[in-house]
């Protein structure tokens, strides 16, 4: 079992999913160059954000991915944005469909960070502070939505900010100040242990209709697991 990762952030993705990877499945290896995938191994690499992850990186990852012919899944990661995760999906669909692009026993899989893996990271309840103290502005973010109880991957954009994702982002930097925790893209910080991504699953399960998109992050690393040998 070997899985080909093409991420599309430059820093956070890149430091997140070897992390989570290595929770979910720590029965697979990561390793430095595509070719040296061998046996339960994967590859991660940044598609250097959108678009280029779509028109510039998915041809050369499917390059190598054929010329390795060891790869039973490519795994493409990537943010709505403030698109819908169909039109992400279909964005994909139509690009290979019009190069022509074939993966042989190679199954494509799609995970669609809605609206970023930021917005995943709001999952966590345990960050959140009904009476902060130390952040004026969280307050404001939480009367406008409250995300421990809605659905962070449905929450709007808050008055002067330019995309989801940016709001997403400062929301989940407030919480984190708000606990003298550290976050920013360079450093994610305590979103990387286990005990993070914990609280996430344990977020989806028992509210399975919300975070649907990390829900099918969490999913396809439960298929993988089941393939795995004993």
């Amino acid at each position: 079992m070997n899985l080909y990762f093409l991420v599309e952030g430059v820093r956070t993705e890149k430091k997140v999913y070897p992390a989570w990877l290595g929770h979910l499945l720590p029965e697979l290896q990561r390793v430095d160059a595509y070719e040296l995938v061998n046996e339960k191994n994967y590859y991660l690499i940044s598609g250097e954000g959108y678009p280029s992850l779509i028109y510039d990186f998915i041809p050369r990852a499917i390059e190598e991915i054929n010329l390795s012919g060891k790869y039973d899944y490519f795994v493409i990661c990537l943010d709505a944005e403030e698109n819908t995760v169909a039109d992400i999906r279909n964005e994909i669909d139509e690009f290979m469909r019009t190069e022509s692009f074939e993966l042989g026993k190679t199954k494509l899989v799609i995970i669609v960070q809605n609206r970023c893996i930021e917005t995943w990271f709001l999952g966590n309840r345990k960050i959140y502070s009904r009476n902060p103290q130390n952040q004026p502005l969280l307050k404001n973010y939480s009367c406008y939505y409250d995300v421990s109880v809605d659905d962070p991957e449905l929450m709007g954009k808050y008055n002067d900010f330019n995309t989801h994702a940016q709001f997403h982002c400062a929301y989940l930097k407030a919480l984190f100040e708000e606990k003298n925790i550290t976050y920013n893209k360079r450093n994610p910080g305590d979103v990387l242990e286990a005990y993070y991504l914990n609280e996430l699953r344990q977020r989806i399960k028992a509210q399975p209709h919300q975070l649907a998109t990390f829900g099918n992050f969490i999913e396809f690393c439960d298929t993988i697991r089941a393939k795995l040998p004993k």
